[in-house]
């Protein structure tokens, strides 16, 4: 990402491109029609491409769920991993390569159930990445299965009754873990605050936990359609440090001023949930990045080999 006030002239000719959408196409995705996976890739792609970012400088690693073909329709490196595993994979990229921009795409089950104990303790590490929470409030990948954010009372396929348990909030949770430095909330149907969003996470130095509404047509088509139908069951919530979205301001009335330093007044406006509210809940830039707490020597390949020689020396008979 090209900083601000550099002047052009300073930069590569690879730095000087400017970048389409086209550069960031790679497969014709294979989501089902009208998912809101869909919408999240193409505002990815506009940002990728705005903010410069090249392609070979750019990681998508994902877990598994319908989100985890996220690094296949994006001509950037990716990495398909294990179900829950994104947040470590990616940790280990940024780690050895802090140059790269790295982003994480995981599912609501992907992220809170089987990785709930890598996405705690990425927002305590606050390595230098956007983690993005795909949140359909459903298993879709595995066709209609209870979720840690499904609604309770809602009927799937494991609890045709409805769901047993209240859902697990997530602003609300990573805004309790100790450390955590970005976390926002969008909306897919909403592109201009999708977007608006997605550039101020990029932006940010350190974990970036942005969760995004999403709706799955296939089988909970329904779980968002009041906020769709009632725009005033939404409030944005807005700061000169957060987001700000004019294009909005004819459809979507209720704003709220909130100053995304404070952190106890973050994690109130989390814990209602009377309206569904977007926006940047908290952000703190001079939290240090893990990186940086603890950056390793760099080697060249030879002085690589030379220490390896050296350690096997040692164990040698």
């Amino acid at each position: 990402m090209i900083a601000a006030g550099t002047s052009l002239l300073s930069l590569s000719p690879e730095e000087q491109r400017e970048y389409t959408l086209t550069d960031f196409e790679s497969q014709m995705p294979r989501w089902c029609p009208g998912c809101g996976d869909s919408s999240v890739l193409v505002s990815m792609q506009r940002l990728l491409a705005n903010e410069g970012m090249a392609p070979d400088q750019t990681v998508f690693v994902s877990g598994i769920g319908c989100s985890g073909r996220f690094p296949h329709y994006l001509n950037t490196y990716g990495f398909h991993g294990l179900h829950g595993r994104a947040l470590p994979v990616a940790t280990g990229v940024k780690l050895h390569r802090p140059d790269l921009n790295v982003f994480v795409v995981m599912g609501d089950g992907d992220c809170m159930s089987i990785g709930a104990g890598h996405w705690v303790h990425a927002t305590r590490y606050n390595t230098d990445m956007v983690a993005l929470l795909l949140d359909n409030n459903v298993y879709g990948l595995t066709k209609n299965q209870t979720s840690p954010t499904t609604p309770q009372g809602h009927p799937t396929l494991t609890q045709p009754g409805g769901s047993y348990l209240p859902p697990l909030n997530p602003v609300s949770a990573t805004l309790g873990i100790s450390n955590a430095s970005f976390v926002a909330q969008t909306a897919e149907w909403l592109p201009p605050h999708l977007y608006a969003t997605l550039q101020a996470a990029s932006r940010h130095k350190g974990f970036s936990f942005v969760r995004i509404m999403q709706r799955c047509p296939k089988f909970v088509d329904n779980i968002f359609s009041n906020y769709i139908e009632h725009p005033e069951l939404i409030e944005l919530i807005e700061h000169e440090d957060g987001v700000t979205v004019p294009a909005l301001e004819r459809t979507h009335k209720v704003r709220r001023q909130h100053d995304p330093s404070d952190l106890d007044a973050a994690r109130s406006l989390a814990e209602d949930e009377e309206v569904l509210r977007l926006g940047i809940f908290y952000r703190d830039a001079d939290r240090p990045t893990y990186e940086t707490t603890r950056a390793l020597p760099q080697h060249s390949a030879q002085e690589k080999l030379e220490l390896l020689s050296e350690e096997l020396d040692r164990h040698a008979i």
